[in-house]
């Protein structure tokens, strides 16, 4: 099948985040089973933006579209500052029978898709019905993915649907590791991740290193309170993004996963399950699905010294730290994980959102 996947938002190697992640491995996956696939996506400024602003300027003197592509993920990325106005060329060149639509204004993008008359699948990957970029009521009955059973019922409940539950994509290899166990860990130090939590808690455990791994671009002011707040702490390690996980990974002993916000899923705690890394996390959202037995669940709004208490616990106690990595480690490997079961979940879910969207958009074409 030929699928082009959506998204407004910026996409590798401008942005490191689980939806980029999640797609990229997916869409390799694909490729490697026979399909066709492609991304359009958002674009910001940067060296990329740079490259593909030329790109943008001869494609549009030349057609008309202002849009670049290239093929540093191994298969077609096209980028435009407003995606949604560059589908219609895009689905030109590369003729998808399904667009699947990401998270990032992704009823504005679906409305722009539903135009194109080519099947849609929409993926569920937030909760923050606010930056649809429309009511999600106009996309009428659409066929969707949820990214776990909290965002399903989220979904269920605001809207009457009954989305399909398939969990991130994950390719195990990228993330499995041996480990040296030298730290805690905190990926993505946003202020909705948890980021005065994880300053708290590595406050309060000056014995203990930790190292924060940035993932997000981090707004001037962000980055400012936060390295402020790193300023005072000698026992913190800030790296920039990463490109490898697995170097991450293979130092790391516990993941902090602290979000204040409702994550929909919670995707590095498989990434760090992988190679049974336990997780302290918050209880919010979709986290407990993802954290499941092989961690410890708190909520954000316990005080600092109970999350220092259990980071502690499972640093110190050697018989709790290999309990709770032993189930860390059986929950990553459980059926809905693996890459066999997604793979058949994905091309199940693509094939039926093709075929069942077939005759209304046969339906359509003959009306217009």
């Amino acid at each position: 099948m030929r699928a082009l996947f959506t998204t407004t938002s910026p996409y590798l190697p401008q942005a490191h985040g689980g939806m980029e992640s999640s797609a990229n491995e997916l869409c390799i996956d694909l490729k490697h089973r026979g399909h066709q696939v492609a991304v359009l996506a958002g674009l910001k400024t940067g060296m990329v933006g740079h490259k593909s602003r030329i790109k943008m300027q001869i494609n549009k003197r030349l057609s008309g579209c202002e849009v670049s592509r290239d093929s540093v993920s191994g298969y077609p990325v096209w980028r435009a500052w407003s995606a949604w106005d560059a589908l219609d060329y895009v689905a030109q060149k590369e003729r998808p029978e399904l667009i699947v639509v990401m998270v990032g204004h992704p009823v504005r993008m679906a409305l722009a898709a539903k135009r194109t008359q080519i099947p849609i699948l929409v993926m569920l990957q937030n909760v923050e019905f606010h930056l649809h970029g429309g009511r999600f009521e106009d996309l009428g009955n659409v066929p969707c993915i949820a990214n776990s059973r909290f965002t399903a019922d989220k979904y269920r409940t605001a809207f009457g649907i009954n989305p399909r539950v398939i969990y991130p994509y994950i390719s195990a290899d990228r993330y499995r590791t041996r480990r040296t166990r030298e730290n805690v860990t905190f990926i993505n130090p946003h202020p909705i991740k948890g980021r005065d939590i994880a300053l708290g808690i590595a406050r309060l455990c000056p014995e203990i290193p930790f190292t924060f791994v940035e993932s997000w671009p981090l707004p001037p002011e962000h980055r400012k309170h936060l390295l402020r707040g790193l300023e005072a702490l000698s026992n913190v390690t800030f790296l920039p993004p990463q490109n490898d996980m697995r170097v991450v990974y293979g130092k790391c002993s516990i993941l902090l996963a602290p979000s204040v916000w409702e994550e929909a899923y919670g995707r590095v705690a498989t990434e760090a399950q992988i190679s049974g890394i336990p997780v302290v996390a918050s209880s919010r959202g979709g986290l407990p699905e993802a954290v499941g037995p092989g961690g410890i669940l708190l909520d954000p709004g316990q005080p600092i010294a109970d999350w220092a208490a259990a980071v502690r616990k499972l640093w110190q106690d050697g018989s709790h730290y290999e309990e709770l990595s032993a189930a860390a480690l059986a929950h990553a490997e459980r059926r809905e994980m693996s890459r066999a079961y997604q793979m058949d979940a994905w091309e199940s879910a693509m094939l039926n959102a093709r075929e069942w969207a077939a005759p209304s958009c046969r339906a359509e074409a003959a009306e217009g």
